[in-house]
């Protein structure tokens, strides 16, 4: 199963913590908890449910469907991003956010590869169109 990005990045959370805790890591090198507050954590997590209670079936569905439910995963996040001065989701949070969904897809019985070579897209381009994080 597809692990959210929010799982890792609270377990970064706790990880780091316990290295301050334990003298192994300087308090000023520690900076999980700055880049994830618990605000961005809970916004994206509610996205993720939204966009996971839209999966079951999706299998089965027309290419259109499928690309409504990217459409209104990736609209919520950029407003989460939005919310959070456009800079919660940098490269990475983007790689994984952007995986997720197609793991998700996949997990689903969507082929993602040939959902976005239907629409004439590269196999990472799934969100491309509504994605401004």
């Amino acid at each position: 199963m597809a692990e959210r990005p929010t799982t890792s990045w609270r377990h970064g959370i706790v990880e780091e913590a316990q290295e301050v805790a334990a003298g192994t890591l300087d308090p000023e090198c520690a900076c999980m908890a700055e880049l994830y507050p618990e605000e961005l954590l809970s916004a994206t997590d509610a996205v993720l449910d939204a966009f996971e209670g839209e999966l079951p079936g999706l299998g089965e569905a027309r290419d259109e469907q499928v690309f409504a439910v990217v459409e209104r995963v990736v609209l919520a996040l950029n407003a989460v991003n939005d919310a959070n001065n456009g800079g919660a989701f940098e490269t990475d949070e983007r790689e994984e956010l952007c995986d997720y969904i197609d793991e998700s897809l996949a997990e689903h019985g969507v082929d993602v590869t040939a959902l976005t070579a239907r629409q004439g897209l590269g196999p990472y381009q799934l969100t491309n169109k509504w994605r401004k994080w």
